[in-house]
């Protein structure tokens, strides 16, 4: 196993690059990648190992950051998704052994770590107290069975159609088939997230 890889001040360091400073959501989300690449057997995430697994992360937070500059995941190699639960919490598959791990903050609901919470949102610097403690006190890794179906695995897209409405094209089995037509997400929902002017 490559141990200088796993150095965490010098994973720290990588994050805080990226991120643009250093707070305990990156603190957090840089244990947490180290934790779960060592659990699935990835010794050099950014070479060697880059095509043997993907992560999704549940957080579009300062977690997501840590995932995307320590362990050299990327959305657009389709190494890296979010699952955006609005959870500390990430999930590593070994693509070919198809080992999964699901590393995720581990908080007991109770006063002292409302409190703690209420400080991290806050801003409030002793929060890397609470980052920086045990693995044992904060984190859960638990064995996982992730459904890796051809359509989200990295790789050339499955299938590229055109939609009937919009004639935009759609890949990777992301189409709706009504009626003997092709629809992108979109047109089918009346246009998700944004609306034409």
């Amino acid at each position: 196993m490559n141990e200088d890889y796993f150095d965490l001040e010098a994973r720290l360091e990588d994050a805080r690059e990226f991120h643009g400073e250093l707070c305990a959501g990156i603190t957090v989300g840089t244990r947490m990648v180290l934790m779960g690449l060592k659990a699935i057997g990835i010794e050099d995430p950014k070479g060697r190992d880059r095509k043997k697994f993907m992560a999704f992360v549940e957080t579009y937070r300062c977690p997501a950051d840590a995932l995307l500059a320590v362990a050299g995941r990327r959305p657009g190699k389709r190494t890296f998704r979010v699952i955006d639960y609005g959870k500390a919490a990430m999930t590593f598959v070994h693509l070919e052994t198809g080992k999964a791990v699901r590393v995720s903050v581990n908080e007991k609901d109770d006063d002292k770590t409302q409190e703690i919470t209420r400080e991290m949102i806050e801003r409030n610097p002793h929060t890397m107290e609470w980052a920086l403690q045990p693995e044992e006190n904060l984190f859960e890794v638990r064995e996982v069975k992730v459904d890796m179906k051809p359509e989200v695995l990295p790789g050339k897209p499955l299938r590229i159609v055109t939609c009937s409405v919009c004639g935009e094209r759609v890949m990777d089995c992301r189409e709706v088939r009504m009626d003997g037509k092709i629809y992108c997400g979109a047109c089918v929902n009346g246009g998700g997230y944004y609306s034409l002017l």
